[in-house]
């Protein structure tokens, strides 16, 4: 397979990655990643994710994982030792690798937001890349997509929390579920609202 060429100002037309992540707010569940490098001639109607209703998401992520791509996330734990940033960028990374291993090194990597990871691969930071870069916009789908199938799975394990709706964000009914059941092993527990409850339980 040819693979896409997308053109950044600055750069000739090389094979470009395009990495963008799901879960930086929600109070629990790991922070997960994407990348994907397109096809010559690629034309599905990719948006930002957040801009597209669920339905239509599954429609182009069942698309889109037949393309070459890799996945990445940071885990509670991670997001707790590390902070969400570094988490993020880990799984960023995690994404990257996993794609690079599949067709090999990128030539550039576009990514998503205004910070970049640490890593050797030449890369660019964008600020709303998923409107401006189709690979982005991908990666979003894609992200998210495996983000909320994860949380609803945990949602099974996990009842009461409205996971498989709210996602772990602080919904009311997630806020409802702290209050009756407590904190469980999926819970952020560097994150204020979540760090709050411990404090109380362990003050009572």
């Amino acid at each position: 397979m040819e693979f896409a060429l997308e053109r950044v100002q600055g750069w000739p037309s090389a094979r470009v990655f395009g990495v963008d992540e799901a879960g930086r707010g929600p109070w629990a569940g790991p922070v997960t990643a994407a990348a994907i490098c397109l096809p010559e001639g690629f034309s599905l109607p990719v948006n930002d994710s957040k801009k597209l209703t669920a339905k239509k998401r599954d429609a182009l992520f069942a698309e889109l994982v037949r393309l070459p791509h890799g996945l990445g996330a940071a885990s509670v734990a991670e997001i707790d030792s590390l902070n969400i940033l570094q988490a993020t960028f880990l799984a960023m990374t995690r994404a990257v690798d996993a794609l690079a291993a599949e067709i090999g090194t990128p030539a550039h990597v576009l990514v998503d937001g205004n910070r970049l990871p640490k890593w050797h691969y030449p890369a660019q930071a964008v600020i709303g890349g998923d409107a401006a870069a189709p690979s982005i916009a991908a990666a979003s789908i894609l992200a998210k997509v495996t983000r909320d199938r994860d949380m609803a799975a945990l949602d099974a394990a996990y009842p009461g929390y409205g996971w498989a709706s709210n996602k772990g964000y602080g919904a009311k009914a997630h806020r409802e579920g702290l209050e009756k059941l407590g904190v469980t092993p999926h819970h952020r527990r560097s994150y204020a609202p979540i760090a709050e409850i411990l404090r109380g339980q362990t003050a009572s």
